[in-house]
C-alpha cells in the first residue's frame, strides 16, 4: 500500500513562499510519476503540477508557471513543490499524488494514489 504524507502547507502573505514536500512509502518511487493537486473551496479539485519518475520531465498548469517548481528526490522518496509569488487566488488544499505511470500527466484519473492534503493560505 503507497501511503503520501504533504507537509509545508501554512499561512503567508501575497509575495510570499512556501514550500511543500510529499514523503511517499514504498520502494519503487523513481518508477512513477508524481503530481501536485489543489482544491478551494467550492471549487473542484484542480491540476498544479507533474514530474516524471526520473525527474526529467515536469508540466505545470498555466496558473502557475513561472511561479512554481515542482522537483523530486528519488532517494528519500520525497516531491517537493516550490511556491513563490504567492497569490490569494493560490488559497487552497494542496493534495500530492502518485502516478500509475512513469510519465507525466495532468489527469486526476491517472493518479490511483492521494495524499491526505496540507492547507495553504495565502492572505492579501
Amino acid at each position: 500500500q503507497v501511503q503520501l504524507v504533504e507537509s509545508g502547507g501554512g499561512l503567508v502573505q501575497a509575495g510570499g513562499s512556501l514550500r511543500l514536500s510529499c514523503a511517499a512509502s514504498g520502494r519503487t518511487f523513481s518508477s512513477y510519476a508524481m503530481g501536485w493537486f489543489r482544491q478551494a473551496p467550492g471549487k473542484e479539485r484542480e491540476f498544479v503540477a507533474t514530474i516524471s519518475g526520473n525527474g526529467g520531465s515536469t508540466y505545470y498548469a498555466n496558473s502557475v508557471k513561472g511561479r512554481f517548481t515542482i522537483s523530486r528526490d528519488n532517494a528519500k522518496n520525497t516531491v517537493y513543490l516550490q511556491m513563490n509569488s504567492l497569490k490569494p487566488e493560490d488559497t487552497a488544499i494542496y493534495y500530492c499524488a502518485r502516478a500509475r505511470l512513469y510519465t507525466t500527466a495532468s489527469n486526476p484519473d491517472e493518479y490511483p494514489y492521494w495524499g491526505q492534503g496540507t492547507q495553504v493560505t495565502v492572505s492579501s
